[in-house]
């Protein structure tokens, strides 16, 4: 990377801030604090670092160029010179701010000038630009399901874009810079409700809308944790074994033994859900021995449900049993 150049990942930022936000509840839980408390969440960022994604993927179109980084020097003496003062000073009776490399709209005009994928998400109106609250609230309220495209105006008078006075974006700005409006996001107050979040897990749950009762009602999200085979694995000592004639027989069965005895089952027969998602991963029993019999087995199979529960349970407090 060039010396002048200073870039972040996007993706690595919102990682580390769902970890953050899963580490603060985890730590209430430690202080007895109910999570359920929690009222609001603000967001402190870098100003004016610039980040470009795609709605449709949501994916990041370039890493996210940081507020210190001066590779747009000559993009700002283009600027100069096409002002009839030649001086950077030509827009700060508008948006305050002189022409630099430090603010937003010059990051934002050398990647849609040297970003291929840039420049084309443009010109098929599928890019979108923020600094990073603008980034993470769009993730966090739905992504590309939804979410929301704003900023607050403290950040968006960092872009050199917004009128000071009429406190929205520039026509003239936006002309000037040839940055397209439609990628800007919607400048809102520092302090307000802008959405509910969608709380993404990091250990192998899923994000799912839980219930929304009525149509001017919240949406309520849920994190869940899928497991594939639990009764199936019963049907399958019944119709494939033929340990058990009937599937109520396996409780009477396993209480024979007062273990497994070492016999553990892994059925995966659909691959394993929450919260490893491999699809791959194939059924298995170990711990045979020569005296084992089928209410070992029987056990096992009814202990598998419980440990796959066990996982979940796990996932939920933050933790992991991942090997």
């Amino acid at each position: 990377m060039p010396t002048r150049w200073v870039e972040q990942d996007p993706k690595e930022i919102l990682s580390s801030v769902y970890h953050c936000m899963e580490q603060t509840l985890h730590s209430c839980k430690d202080l007895k604090i109910n999570p359920a408390d929690i009222k609001a969440v603000g967001i402190t960022n870098q100003r004016e670092t610039t980040v470009v994604w795609d709605k449709v993927t949501g994916e990041p179109l370039h890493n996210a160029i940081i507020w210190l980084d001066t590779r747009t020097k000559s993009t700002v003496d283009q600027f100069e010179a096409n002002t009839p003062e030649k001086t950077r000073e030509h827009v700060r009776a508008l948006c305050g701010l002189p022409i630099n490399t430090y603010f937003s709209a010059v990051k934002l005009k050398w990647l849609i000038d040297n970003v291929e994928a840039v420049k084309k998400a443009v010109e098929e109106d599928r890019c979108l630009f923020g600094t990073v609250d603008s980034w993470l609230i769009w993730n966090m309220t739905g992504g590309k399901k939804g979410g929301l495209h704003i900023t607050d105006i403290t950040n968006a008078s960092r872009t050199m874009l917004l009128n000071l006075k009429t406190q929205s974006w520039d026509p003239y700005l936006c002309k000037f810079f040839s940055i397209p409006m439609s990628v800007l996001p919607t400048v809102k107050s520092s302090s307000e409700i802008y959405g509910k979040l969608v709380v993404l897990s990091q250990n192998g749950l899923l994000t799912t809308v839980a219930y929304k009762l009525g149509p001017d009602q919240p949406t309520v999200y849920a994190l869940e944790g899928s497991v594939a085979i639990t009764g199936a694995a019963v049907k399958w000592l019944r119709d494939n074994l033929n340990l058990i004639s009937s599937a109520s027989e396996i409780e009477t069965l396993a209480a024979k033994v007062e273990s497994s005895a070492g016999v553990y089952f892994v059925p995966a027969f659909s691959g394993l859900y929450a919260p490893y998602w491999q699809t791959d991963a194939r059924g298995v029993i170990i711990g045979l021995t020569q005296f084992t019999n089928k209410a070992h087995i029987a056990r096992a199979t009814l202990e598998a449900v419980c440990f796959q529960t066990r996982e979940v349970r796990v996932a939920v407090d933050g933790g992991s049993l991942f090997l």
